[in-house]
């Protein structure tokens, strides 16, 4: 949750400094632009802050159907967007400690026996996420996955620290290292990167880190070694 809490406000200040103009610069997320995309992260933000909102988002996009995430993804967008880039910004500040403290909040219980079925971005695998696992990892780095897409949109230059981002990045290699199963030794270059070694032997292979993380979730030409996407 203190990297929750480093993102959420990474992602709001990236949000306030930008002109008027840059939040209807299109994404690599289509059909979305800057806006929408915050739009989606505030939605978030409120379902996290509120059990209530929470389930209202959860049955709504269950009654539209498809896969629950990117129906969730759609109702925010839709529901948020009368509001004006300031508001949003004030919100996403307003809203950062009790979205953190939502999700510190989630009972152990659920956090293990809950199941979240959802399709990986890239080969369409269908996979059931435990509710831990998407409340602790796939919350944050999704943020995180759209902090880059923001500043790719606008041409920022993304803010990228050993403590935090370098911390984020490590967990997207193991978590990619689990699904391929095959010993590689991989060095990411750049501030959020690193040295890893999963299993004994296999090849040396090098990426920047953003750049991979990017590769794994779908967005990119790059290839990685083992075809192996990751959930962001």
């Amino acid at each position: 949750m203190t990297l929750a809490a480093a993102e959420y406000a990474r992602g709001a200040a990236l949000l306030e400094s930008l002109e008027v103009r840059e939040w209807a610069l299109p994404t690599e997320c289509p059909p979305w632009d800057v806006r929408s995309m915050a739009t989606h992260l505030l939605g978030y933000m409120r379902a996290c802050a509120s059990v209530r909102e929470q389930l209202r988002q959860v049955r709504v996009a269950r009654a539209h159907g498809g896969a629950i995430a990117d129906a969730m993804s759609d109702l925010q967008v839709r529901e948020l967007s009368a509001l004006s880039p300031e508001e949003i910004t004030a919100e996403m500040r307003a809203l950062l400690p009790r979205a953190v403290a939502g999700r510190r909040r989630v009972p152990a219980p659920l956090r293990h026996l809950v199941r979240i079925a959802s399709d990986l971005p890239v080969a369409g695998t269908r996979e059931r996420w435990s509710l831990g696992y998407v409340v602790d990892v796939i919350g944050t780095r999704d943020c995180w996955m759209h902090r880059i897409d923001i500043c790719r949109a606008t041409g920022r230059a993304m803010e990228l620290t050993a403590d935090h981002d370098g911390v984020l990045v490590a967990n997207v290699a193991a978590d990619w290292a689990q699904r391929h199963e095959r010993p590689v030794r991989l060095t990411l270059t750049g501030p959020a990167g690193g040295d890893f070694a999963f299993g004994d032997g296999g090849p040396a292979v090098s990426y920047d880190a953003v750049e991979f993380c990017r590769a794994l979730s779908g967005r990119g030409g790059d290839e990685v070694p083992f075809g192996k996407e990751v959930p962001f």
